[in-house]
């Protein structure tokens, strides 16, 4: 499918206590960004110094073609990475030719690059990483959404982009992180033209399964375009269509799920800037004790403080309207589109 026609934070937690069965978790029983049973044990073996169990969950996913879990875990792993080094760098030494580990060197490169305000070519130097992540499995899409975002930060032109998108979706054509990566790019490059990241987002959501986390990519076209501020207006009954897409998305999944927990999170979002305040409760208590930090770091330096501001005023206030400062940039005026969000954010 073409793109056009022509075209960590560290998991906070707090201890548990009980609550009535269907209620939302007391604000000390949240946590932020927490990983799923699998990739846990590789996070903490991580801290204690130790690459086994890291590379062993990476082989399974790369055994069982997982890869929207690949995509997730090598996130993470590069993020650990990124502040406690020493477990990577020897998982690295001892395994230089592991799959998974030149898998997260290519994200780490990615990441250590990406705020620098020399982006750009710094990321042209850590093109290498990324051939070597690639070539060891050509199964893998993930290595190729990491080439979509090193090709959005180092300002590759269409026509390159196109060949790495089709270099993706023949790998996986239905895989979320390389849908996102598009979808930024789009952004990026047609700042304003919400109309064409909707575009795409509806043509790949109408192509992918009922369960796809596909599903979710209009809703994230439309946080872009609620959160931006710039370009022609998108009709509220288009907007409508992208959240009750990704509410069927987030009814595919159980409750308190960390699996879904950022879509939900994000639908949240898109939902009470539409002032749809039952469907926004109905996902609160879908996500349960799971917060993510985005969306709630673009409005906040406390994305789990934010979110629990937002949960406590949503489930107390009433009909009343939400205080500006919970659903838009600090410093941003409430605008018909609400705060600025950058396109180019990584």
């Amino acid at each position: 499918m073409a793109l056009l026609p022509s075209f960590i934070r560290p998991t906070r937690m707090a201890k548990r206590s009980a609550r009535p069965t269907g209620l939302p978790p007391a604000g000390d029983e949240t946590v932020l960004d927490a990983p799923d049973d699998r990739l846990s044990p590789a996070l903490v073996a991580a801290a204690r110094g130790e690459y086994a169990v890291a590379a062993g969950l990476l082989a399974a996913t790369r055994a069982g073609a997982e890869w929207e879990n690949r995509d997730r875990y090598a996130r993470r792993l590069a993020a650990f990475a990124r502040s406690r080094p020493e477990w990577y760098e020897e998982w690295r030494a001892a395994a230089p030719e592991d799959p998974g580990a030149l898998l997260v060197g290519a994200q780490l490169a990615v990441d250590r690059a990406w705020p620098s305000p020399a982006r750009a070519e710094l990321l042209r130097e850590v093109s290498p990483h990324i051939t070597a992540a690639a070539r060891a499995d050509d199964r893998d899409p993930v290595p190729w959404r990491i080439a979509l975002d090193h090709a959005r930060g180092s300002r590759a032109g269409h026509r390159y982009f196109e060949e790495l998108w089709e270099a993706a979706v023949r790998r996986a054509p239905h895989h979320y992180g390389c849908h996102v990566a598009a979808l930024r790019y789009l952004a990026a490059s047609w700042h304003g033209s919400h109309h064409a990241c909707l575009d795409f987002a509806d043509r790949a959501a109408q192509d992918a399964p009922a369960g796809s986390l596909v599903q979710a990519l209009p809703a994230r076209a439309a946080f872009g375009y609620l959160t931006d501020g710039c370009g022609p207006e998108v009709p509220r009954a288009r907007l409508d269509a992208a959240a009750d897409r990704a509410i069927g998305l987030s009814g595919h999944f159980p409750e308190a799920d960390p699996w879904p927990a950022e879509v939900r999170n994000k639908l949240l979002y898109v939902l009470l800037r539409l002032d749809r305040r039952e469907d926004a409760r109905t996902q609160l208590r879908l996500i349960g004790p799971y917060a993510t930090s985005f969306p709630w770091e673009r409005f906040s330096d406390d994305p789990l403080g934010h979110f629990l501001r937002l949960r406590e005023h949503l489930l107390t206030a009433g009909p009343r309207p939400l205080p500006a400062g919970l659903i838009t940039a600090p410093g941003d005026p409430l605008g018909e589109h609400g705060g600025h969000v950058r396109a180019d954010d990584h």
